[in-house]
């Protein structure tokens, strides 16, 4: 129990701690505020429950790096527990006597022992890893191309330094009041390891005066490191134990991953179209900055950083909380948000690399969603700048002009003159209970046309009553939208969903080859009024073969290797449909070692289709097919007609034998 003058000064310490900790976290939640939009709240329960979650479970940690996130397993519980331990510590040194009773108590010190030592060995793993080893360095660092402040390339191994010296400090110095205690009061098996260390005080020499000072100190030191150190928080990538579980409560619902929010363009108040300043970011994603723990795994899944390009959105992140970290106190007042993130966040070279692919997003541990952030960049680009890479001014031509990004005039039937049977349009077969919306690529590239004429001889296969649009058919816009080209995407859009409500697609299923229809169609139009149940290709075939509809011979054994596209998997959950038709066509399947959710990009996404791929190292193509190479496979699957003519390109330039195929083409050929 504390003395009298031992209590009045830790009393003083709190009020003086607490009194700065809330000028800085005012601060924190006044720059979040200056956001557009609001974090979301609806529905508190299951967003409290969606936080807790994330608290306990630490996000989506375990996907990558499994070992290192074992031990910040450790670490994070046990950071967490120590809520409890500290208040009981506090309690312990005001009310003379008090122990937590019975079974609860023995269970609270034997978990406060554990996690002691958890902590303890999880922060000196992750220590050594991060300063002793160059290979964990690189990890957690940015090549030289990659743009960043100099404040944030110098500053992040002195704060991993700053919050590491802390946990051990903090967690250890409570350790050893243990070790004091105990040897001062006699032997505690439910607290094992801080147990099997008192003796030593006893062995050194030190008396009952001596044991009792040292429990004191440590005492104090443990509980005054953080009130020290509450105060610091937001400046810290600390911070992310709680600004995590609260980003993941509060950001948008989205209907897929990579779902994008629509610019209003009724709205004659807004001004600004895009992102120019990080104060045009919406609520969430200035949250981000504040969540980020600067643990680089976006970066380490960024297919553009893999292969060499100037992006990394780790780096996108860390430069802005190390903005926000410069000018806390003059944002959080209402200062001027001046400079335009290009000028220290993100360089154009990085900007025009990213591909959409989602994989950032999908692996933060934290519910950072850093791609969004470079999407709206180009919307103010685009929109406010017109400034964009030139390549991309023929696809935007090519769609409002002609309804297409490969700007062509060709009749859209044209892909049907080989088949053997008539494919009929929506206005030959009104009454059709299937729509196949074929696509651009469908209509118009040469790969894509093999693709179209496949998936429409397994419809007429399975006897569905099908029909096409024909020329009633359009781009979708998402090359657009994801090039930063809002208000094309919006007029193709708006022009789409009143073509398909007027054919009553609304009450009928509709197919693509493509996931971007896929995506656009049935998970971005919802938001401007378009009601529609869009299957992929594979899930309809998986569908047919279930229901008997459709027939497939299953010996062909074929060795397989399967590319999951982005937009299909990773922003769209569809995993098991292209898997199990290749199955039923009697494919082999060898996994690529990224596969499912942890796919890699074929380079395509993000209109990268439309331009020359940004300089770095290697073209993301090439990375992939090589991957797909090594399975040994003779066939490489696909689910999209841009990784086909991706991957197919690539193969062609590597003079390989391996056959890029559609799985639709894979499954018509087995077709009895």
């Amino acid at each position: 129990m504390l003395s009298p003058t031992e209590r009045f000064l830790f009393i003083l310490l709190v009020a003086i701690s607490l009194g700065a900790t809330v000028v800085t976290f005012r601060e924190m939640i006044q720059i979040i505020a200056r956001g557009q939009g609001r974090l979301k709240t609806d529905d508190l329960p299951r967003r409290i429950l969606t936080g807790a979650a994330a608290l306990i479970t630490q996000g989506s940690i375990l996907k990558n790096r499994k070992i290192t996130s074992l031990f910040h397993y450790g670490v994070a519980w046990g950071f967490i527990f120590y809520g409890l331990v500290n208040v009981v510590d506090v309690i312990e040194g005001f009310v003379a006597g008090f122990h937590i009773p019975g079974v609860l108590g023995d269970g609270y010190r034997l978990l406060a022992d554990l996690f002691s030592v958890a902590v303890l060995v999880g922060v000196a793993y992750l220590m050594v890893r991060r300063f002793a080893f160059p290979a964990g360095a690189r990890t957690l660092s940015a090549r030289d191309n990659v743009k960043m402040m100099d404040k944030a390339r110098a500053g992040i191994p002195k704060d991993s330094l700053v919050v590491g010296l802390f946990i051990l400090l903090h967690v250890g110095f409570r350790f050893l009041s243990q070790t004091f205690d105990i040897a001062l009061e006699g032997s505690d098996p439910l607290q094992p390891f801080a147990n099997a260390l008192a003796p030593t005080w006893t062995a050194l020499g030190l008396g009952e005066q001596a044991l009792t000072f040292g429990f004191h100190a440590s005492w104090w030191i443990a509980l005054g490191l953080i009130f020290l150190f509450l105060p610091y928080f937001p400046y810290t990538k600390h911070a992310h134990l709680f600004m995590g579980p609260i980003n993941f409560m509060t950001r948008p619902d989205r209907p897929a991953l990579g779902a994008m929010e629509t610019i209003d363009f009724e709205d004659e108040t807004i001004e600004q179209f895009g992102v120019a300043r990080l104060t045009d970011l919406h609520q969430t994603h200035v949250l981000d900055a504040f969540a980020c723990i600067m643990c680089n795994r976006c970066q380490d899944a960024c297919p553009a950083y893999h292969t060499g390009k100037e992006l990394s959105p780790a780096a996108l992140e860390i430069n802005k909380r190390y903005y926000l970290r410069q000018n806390m106190s003059d944002l959080a007042a209402g200062g001027e948000d001046a400079p335009h993130l290009m000028d220290y966040a993100i360089s154009e070279s990085a900007l025009w690399a990213c591909t959409a692919c989602g994989a950032c997003v999908e692996v933060c541990p934290v519910g950072n969603e850093p791609m969004f952030d470079i999407l709206h960049i180009r919307r103010d680009q685009v929109l406010m700048q017109a400034d964009f890479p030139n390549e991309l001014q023929g696809a935007f031509r090519g769609m409002e002009r002609t309804g297409n990004p490969w700007s062509t005039t060709e009749d859209r039937l044209d892909w049907t003159e080989p088949l053997p049977f008539d494919v009929p349009t929506v206005e030959e077969n009104p009454d059709f209970d299937v729509l196949y919306w074929v696509g651009c690529a469908g209509a118009f590239d040469p790969k894509g046309q093999e693709i179209a004429r496949s998936i429409a001889t397994v419809l007429h296969a399975a006897g569905v009553n099908f029909a096409v649009m024909g020329e009633m058919e359009t781009c979708t816009g998402d090359s657009a939208r994801r090039a930063g080209n809002e208000y094309l995407y919006y007029e193709m859009a708006m022009a789409n969903i009143e073509t398909l409500n007027e054919i009553g697609a609304g009450d009928r299923r509709i197919v693509t080859g493509c996931p971007h229809c896929l995506h656009t169609i049935g998970k971005e139009y919802e938001e401007l009024g378009g009601d529609f149940r869009v299957l992929h290709h594979t899930q309809m075939i998986a569908d047919l073969v279930g229901r008997g509809k459709l027939r497939l011979n299953g010996q062909k054994l074929e060795q397989v290797t399967f590319h999951d596209p982005c937009f299909l998997g990773r922003h769209n959950g569809v995993y098991d449909a292209p898997r199990d038709a290749l199955a039923q066509a009697g494919a082999t399947l060898l996994e690529m070692e990224r596969n499912r959710s942890q796919s890699f990009c074929c380079g395509a996404g993000g209109a990268q289709f439309w331009k020359e791929e940004e300089h770095g190292e290697q073209a993301v193509n090439h990375n992939r097919y090589q991957e797909a190479q090594s399975t040994g496979a003779g066939t490489l699957a696909i689910g999209c007609p841009f990784c086909a003519r991706m991957l197919d390109d690539a193969s062609k330039e590597a003079e390989q034998t391996m056959q890029v195929k559609d799985v639709a083409e894979v499954v018509a050929g087995a077709i009895s």
